[in-house]
């Protein structure tokens, strides 16, 4: 099977942006006769994920740039990319803790990693 792209775009990483990637991804997957479940929780993942990169990412520094990627390679593989300084803990977090375990539990797989070039990368993959 070859691999399909089905989003990809950088967003300014501000909150009106976690609803133009969420509405995109949705829609693209859609588009691709992914089931209605199935895009459901990639929706609500890509929320949580861009969420985290707009709140955690930047929090010290002038926004910058939210990217999102999402194919199909026998299964929908959902990217969600920033430039901040990568995954780290922050002890003046205003969330509660729960998006990461979110979407470890809305995804058949999550992985979260340091991008060689500065910034974190989520990567959801979700079988359908």
């Amino acid at each position: 099977m070859a691999v399909v792209t089905l989003h990809s775009a950088s967003y300014p990483a501000v909150p009106a942006a976690v609803s133009d990637a969420r509405h995109a991804v949705e829609r693209a997957a859609a588009a691709a006769g992914v089931a209605a479940d199935v895009v459901s929780r990639v929706a609500i993942a890509v929320s949580e994920a861009a969420t985290n990169a707009v709140v955690h990412a930047y929090a010290d520094r002038p926004p910058g740039t939210l990217s999102v990627a999402a194919v199909l390679d026998g299964q929908l593989i959902v990217t969600v990319a920033d430039d901040g300084p990568g995954v780290r803990p922050r002890a003046d977090s205003p969330g509660i803790g729960l998006g990461l375990a979110l979407i470890g539990r809305l995804s058949d797989g999550l992985s979260i990693d340091d991008r060689p070039t500065g910034g974190a990368l989520v990567t959801m993959r979700f079988q359908v």
